[in-house]
């Protein structure tokens, strides 16, 4: 199988979705238009995915309910990556509503959304990461290159917790600036607890500039601190149409990819996932 372990849906509203994109401009009138499934389906099928994890944007528990409801509508939806309070006192509660679905594949807080850049650290927040290793749940990072000390102290508290660091850990691709990205990459990695996306980069790239040879920097360092056997390849559709078209963004990991033997593409493209997920 080779699945897309990023993406999103939504159905958009302005109240909700407007503060959750902090890059909206307000002349970006094509992005404020739902994204679902079925908008999704045939660029899969033009580049041969067979399968996605979609990832919460909202912090709400009724998105992760309508995600799973939409993830039972579409057999190519495998995974959800859902939203639950973790810092409540009542989330082993929300927890136990949820679990039952067998596609729910991890957990997801917005991080670089957070003021403290230790929130990670948070009492009540560790307290909630504890109970997602009692059921055997992913967490899903996502932060900015500033934050990943602070999940390396996070990993290491956590052995028996599996992380997965989104979009790369958002490293400055735009001014081509690879340190201190590239140092706190690989103690992050050091965690064998800890898994890594291929997503997101032309994001954090010149959105009309951008051009294959500025990501190489980036992606050497992931695949020599990650190794073939826990790095993933993610989208970040529809975000990701901001600098590019979603074949153009599977067509970078590809390439970079193709270097490997098929038994690691193998695991790139999909066994890895299967494996953290539980797809």
């Amino acid at each position: 199988m080779r699945i897309d372990t990023h993406q999103f849906f939504w159905r958009y509203n302005e109240e909700e979705y407007g503060s959750m994109f902090p890059w909206m401009l307000p002349d970006m009138e094509e992005y404020k238009e739902d994204r679902l499934p079925d908008d999704l389906l045939p660029l899969l099928q033009a580049v041969g995915i067979d399968g996605t994890v979609a990832v919460q944007v909202l912090q709400t528990l009724e998105e992760t309910r309508w995600l799973l409801e939409l993830a039972d509508e579409y057999p190519f939806v495998k995974g959800i990556v859902g939203w639950v309070d973790l810092r409540s006192p009542d989330v082993r509660q929300q927890l136990e509503r949820f679990c039952p679905h067998p596609k729910l594949c991890s957990i997801r807080h917005k991080i670089e959304n957070e003021p403290d850049d230790r929130f990670m650290l948070r009492e009540d927040f560790l307290r909630g990461i504890g109970m997602l290793t009692e059921f055997d749940l992913p967490f899903d990072l996502l932060l900015r290159s500033k934050h990943l000390p602070v999940a390396s102290e996070l990993a290491s508290r956590f052995p028996e917790q599996r992380f997965v660091l989104n979009h790369i850990g958002k490293p400055p691709i735009k001014t081509g600036q690879v340190s201190p990205w590239d140092k706190d990459i690989r103690r992050l990695a050091s965690y064998p607890n800890v898994f890594c996306k291929l997503s997101g980069m032309v994001g954090e790239a010149d959105w009309d500039n951008w051009k294959p040879a500025d990501f190489r920097p980036y992606l050497d360092v992931v695949f020599e601190a990650f190794g073939n056997k826990r790095l993933m390849v993610g989208s970040d559709w529809p975000e990701c149409t901001l600098a590019g078209s979603y074949e153009e963004v599977m067509q970078l990991a590809s390439d970079y990819i193709g270097q490997f033997s098929e038994t690691e593409q193998a695991d790139i493209w999909g066994n890895n996932a299967v494996g953290v997920y539980k797809i």
